[in-house]
């Protein structure tokens, strides 16, 4: 049985409550210790550099993707196991999806959400079947859960929506869901 790889979307920044970064920890570690791979954007600050140094530290194998022209502003974390440089952030979000096997949506800001809203749009147009889990750490997603309500009940999304993003509090419970539907 190949590696499981999980793709990370989560904040250039560490956002205001502590438990973001100590749940971006918990992620990384526990990453590590089911034996699966982080991908995620290679920056070295916030949530970012947080969940890949925990990986790196309990001995996850780490597969970077960065634009070159956020090489400075993320500072591309060039110390993982695999550091891949794009053009563009389209490129970029195309390769950590084909390379990973489920998606994590930390906490995050308009890029986390870019990111999240591509790969949900894929999976209701088919073009993949991974399972896409939000982390509502401290009911961070809250409002974007209720938003994707309200699409679905006012009639611009099928029900079925709402079937393919799963919610969890922390990374404990994370990987619980990760564990059910990768194996």
């Amino acid at each position: 049985m190949s590696q499981k790889s999980v793709c990370i979307y989560c904040g250039s920044r560490p956002g205001h409550d502590p438990a973001y970064a100590a749940q971006a920890e918990a992620m990384g570690q526990a990453l590590a210790s089911e034996g699966w791979r982080l991908v995620y954007g290679a920056g070295d600050v916030g949530l970012m550099g947080i969940v890949a140094r925990a990986a790196q530290a309990a001995g996850a194998d780490t597969f970077g993707v960065i634009p070159t022209h956020l090489l400075q502003w993320e500072v591309g974390k060039r110390d993982l196991t695999r550091f891949v440089v794009t053009e563009t952030m389209h490129e970029r979000k195309k390769v950590m999806v084909m390379n990973a096997d489920a998606i994590v949506v930390m906490p995050g800001g308009a890029g986390s959400l870019d990111e999240f809203f591509e790969v949900l749009t894929w999976r209701q147009l088919g073009l993949h079947g991974k399972p896409i889990v939000l982390l509502d750490v401290n009911g961070y997603w809250g409002p974007l859960a209720a938003l994707l309500h309200h699409v679905v009940d006012h009639g611009f999304a099928d029900g079925s929506l709402l079937d393919f993003v799963q919610t969890a509090g922390t990374a404990d419970e994370a990987i619980t869901i990760l564990r059910r539907a990768l194996s």
